[in-house]
This record gives structure tokens, C-alpha cells and sequence, in this order.
């Protein structure tokens, strides 16, 4: 009885009360939204990151390339980690040899001097060489140097000869290191290549090349990154 009293004088103030709104009711953001949202912000970090790489990369671009070593054809492919030079040299009796050298991007590097003491310098940068030499006449067969690039010498670590378009043993023998063979020996080879144009000027070119690759070679990368990320 208390309860019913006491709803009856309060009748005439419930009818004051506003009442809920028949509209939508208002929704929080969902999961996916704000996933969304966060892959977005994610994407357009890493888009800002790369951009001002390229930026910066192209306001600090190397000296332009120097011309090939004549008498040199370069053979670049974008792209690729490597760059082939070709020639043709005439050697005896009328008879001519294809010179073709296969050289990296730098791939190591040495203290400044040969003692590895810190001298302030900057390191040795070092370009891994494959130079081979085929006859004509001899089309399965061909001369294979091993050589080490460093900014001012042409440096060979081995000599051996190797089969062309054929099968080739799965490990073939290669013979001692350069350093290990006869000074005569290693002289005559080193005038052999010399002759061939595979010489130190060489080298401070191959350093000056891939200088310029590596520099061209990373906008491309970033651009790709950038194109992917954006697309």
C-alpha cells in the first residue's frame, strides 16, 4: 500500500521527463575502422620514409660516370648487382680473342692500409673480377682470371681454364693461389692481362662505375618500394 501512495504522488511528474529519442543510436567506432586507420598511418610513415630517402639521394648524387675505357663496350643492365665490359683484342697471326670482364658491386672492404692501422683514411672498397679470355678457334675452351679490384690496383687471385657449352667437372680444379705461383709466372700473367687492358686503370674505373651503379641502383629500389607500398 506504502508503494502504490507513493506512485500516485509522483504521477503527475513523470509525465515531465523526457523520453528517449526514437532516432539511430549512436555508434562507437568499430574494430575494423580503427584497424583501418592504423594500417593507413603505418603506410603513409613508411611512404614519408622513403621519399625523403630518394630526396636526399638525389641532392647527393656522385660524379657522373666516366667513360668507358676504350677500347671497353660497358654492358649494364638495371637492375642487375654486376656490370660486363667486352672487347675485341687481336692477338697473334691475325687471330682475334673476345676479352669479357664480369665485375660486382663493392662487396667488402679493407683498412686503409695494408699495416690496418687507423690512419683517418677512408677503407680500401673491394670489387670482386671474373675476367675470361676466348679464341675464336677455340670456342669450348676459355682462360678465366679471378681478380680482386681495390680503388688503385688490379689485384689476381687465380688462373685456370675452363669449358665453354660444355659439362664441367662439379669441382674443378683451379690450381694454387696467384700469390703461391712462380714471380716469373705471376709477372707474365700480369702482362698478359696488362696487354688485354686489365690493369689498374681498370680497376679505378670498375671503383668509379659502381660508384655511380650502387648510387643508381638504390634510387630504383626505394622507387619500387614506394610504388608498391602506394599502389
Amino acid at each position: 500500500m506504502a508503494l502504490a501512495r507513493r506512485l500516485l504522488r509522483l504521477r503527475p511528474h513523470l509525465a515531465t521527463l523526457p523520453l528517449p529519442s526514437p532516432g539511430t543510436p549512436r555508434l562507437l567506432p568499430s574494430r575494423t575502422y580503427i584497424s583501418d586507420m592504423r594500417r593507413s598511418a603505418f603506410i603513409d610513415r613508411l611512404l614519408r620514409s622513403v621519399r625523403s630517402e630518394i630526396s636526399f639521394l638525389d641532392n647527393s648524387a656522385p660524379p657522373p660516370s666516366p667513360p668507358s675505357p676504350a677500347p671497353f663496350a660497358v654492358e649494364d643492365r638495371p637492375g642487375d648487382q654486376w656490370a660486363r665490359l667486352r672487347r675485341v683484342f687481336p692477338a697473334a697471326e691475325g687471330e682475334e680473342e673476345e676479352v669479357r670482364v664480369d665485375a660486382t658491386l663493392v662487396d667488402g672492404a679493407l683498412p686503409p692500409s695494408r699495416s690496418g692501422a687507423d690512419t683517418g683514411a677512408p677503407p680500401r672498397l673491394h670489387i670482386s673480377v671474373k675476367v675470361e679470355v676466348s679464341k675464336a678457334a677455340r670456342p669450348g675452351v676459355a682462360l678465366n682470371f679471378e681478380c680482386s679490384a681495390w680503388p688503385d690496383e688490379m689485384e689476381v687471385q687465380r688462373v685456370f681454364p675452363v669449358r665453354r657449352g660444355g659439362t664441367s667437372p662439379v669441382q674443378q680444379y683451379v690450381g694454387r693461389q696467384f700469390s703461391e705461383l712462380d714471380e716469373d709466372m705471376q709477372s707474365a700473367v700480369r702482362d698478359y692481362l696488362e696487354q688485354r687492358g686489365v690493369n689498374d686503370e681498370l680497376a679505378a674505373f670498375l671503383h668509379a662505375y659502381m660508384e655511380n651503379k650502387e648510387h643508381a641502383e638504390l634510387i630504383r629500389w626505394l622507387k619500387n618500394i614506394e610504388l608498391h607500398v602506394k599502389n
